[in-house]
């Protein structure tokens, strides 16, 4: 039978170590604010429900976790009285009942759903609280994990620790599972009896064992569990998020030359057999299918690829363009709000922005869709097979017909049909020997100034 779920994640804190006018909830990783990434994690590991527990720009935090397709509640902790007592403001859901709980951290953002499975099958297996560990090599400043005979025995706080205690290895994370029948129980038996006045969720196993529970661990690699209190380790973050999401990427089929300079966002979608090159950025929303070649320097944010189409170098796609099968925007390109047919070329030092451009059509080097009348945006049409001289301004609204012509160096105003011609630029004049006159002038002003 599947077991209820309740998670709570804990997204109250100040974060005033990150010197932001923002809570550090709101900073992100991989392009998505920390404490939807925790949100995502509790929900992908079978979270029925999800409470999040706010302070500090509790609005704007429960808005930036309001992800697609996931059940969020939102409760305000109002007095900063310990983890416990952010805990207990989430009591209307607990009292709901579940199998069981599992609480973690909105500054927790590299926690996987596989870690946290892991926790919620060791309360099936009969434990009241299972905690979520890590081992590192010098762990000091950490809180330890007693263990006998493979029990969790307490959570040992580094300053309350005896010397023997300091020497273990097992370190808590602050993430873990609890029975979800007893939570309730477990949490209102915990005191404020310490120095700080507080209420620790750590004590739940004290209180748990005491009462005739089982407590266990669960391990996580160290990485994992990291948490972030300013921009350093915010960076740290980073980091090792981009890692993991590039060896995720190129396992799946994905080539990257110089994978460490290719910076991904958390919903970058790529298809085997893609090509990237080294110094590319991803923004949110792309999608890219297979067999695509993506050269050096581009920027892409909100774009569709599809397959056989290639980019750059130095190229830049903003949200709303689609690359439809073979098409091409090369070197010093920008594409906003663009629809590039199957077999299109913009190859050199263009801008097409709010338009489409047909099947087959080639757009010619320095080329404009002037888009922007410094009030609205307009759009312009090119249609299939259509060629676009080099140099070209497109003033939209405007429409190219299929099969038509743009001479180099036209300011486009009107409508062009299908199988047109269209010039919009002066007719050439020859004037012979007038170089000569214009270069003495030229040399006689400069002669005068010299004077």
């Amino acid at each position: 039978m599947k077991r209820s779920a309740l998670a709570i994640v804990l997204a109250a804190g100040d974060g005033t170590r990150m010197k932001s006018a923002k809570t550090k909830m709101l900073h992100a990783v991989g392009g998505l604010p920390m404490a939807a990434h925790a949100v995502s994690a509790v929900s992908k590991c079978g979270a029925d429900d999800i409470a999040l527990v706010v302070g500090r720009d509790g609005d704007k935090v429960s808005k930036a976790c309001a992800l697609p397709g996931i059940s969020l509640e939102t409760f305000e902790q109002t007095e900063r009285l310990g983890t416990a007592h952010a805990v207990l403001a989430a009591r209307e859901a607990l009292q709901r009942g579940y199998d069981d709980l599992l609480v973690t951290y909105g500054d927790t953002p590299l926690i996987t759903q596989e870690t946290l499975s892991k926790a919620r099958a060791g309360l099936a297996e009969g434990n009241d609280v299972v905690v979520i560990g890590f081992e590192v090599e010098n762990p000091k400043g950490y809180g330890r994990l007693l263990t006998l005979d493979g029990a969790l025995t307490a959570i040992r706080e580094e300053k309350d620790a005896s010397d023997e205690e300091r020497k273990v290895r097992l370190c808590n994370s602050g993430l873990m599972a609890i029975n979800g029948r007893r939570a309730l129980e477990f949490l209102e038996a915990i005191d404020n009896k310490n120095a700080k006045g507080e209420y620790y969720l750590t004590d739940v196993v004290e209180v748990a064992l005491a009462r005739g529970g089982k407590a266990s661990v669960v391990m996580a690699d160290a990485d994992e569990v990291l948490g972030c209190n300013n921009r350093a380790e915010l960076a740290v973050l980073e980091r090792i998020w981009q890692e993991r999401k590039r060896h995720e990427l190129m396992l799946s089929g994905v080539t990257m030359i110089a994978p460490e300079t290719v910076f991904l966002a958390h919903d970058t979608a790529i298809g085997p057999d893609t090509i990237i090159e080294p110094n590319v950025r991803f923004g949110p929303g792309v999608t890219i299918a297979g067999d695509v070649t993506i050269h050096s320097f581009c920027d892409i944010e909100g774009a569709s690829i599809e397959a056989g189409s290639q980019i750059g170098p130095f190229a830049r796609l903003r949200p709303g363009t689609t690359l439809h099968d073979g098409a091409k925007v090369g070197n010093f390109c920008e594409v906003k709000n663009g629809d590039i047919g199957p077999g299109a070329k913009v190859n050199h030092l263009t801008y097409i922005g709010d338009a489409s451009v047909g099947a087959r059509t080639n757009i010619g080097a320095g080329t404009i869709t002037c888009n922007y009348d410094g009030v609205n945006k307009f759009r312009t049409e090119i249609g299939e097979d259509a060629f676009i001289g080099s140099n070209s301004a497109l003033v939209a609204p405007i429409r190219i017909g299929s099969k038509s012509y743009v001479g180099s160096g036209s300011v486009i105003t009107k409508d062009v049909p299908e199988n047109a011609l269209a010039l919009g630029r002066s007719r050439q004049e020859v004037k012979e020997d007038r170089a000569e006159f214009i270069r003495a002038r030229a040399l006689a002003l400069k002669a005068a100034k010299n004077a």
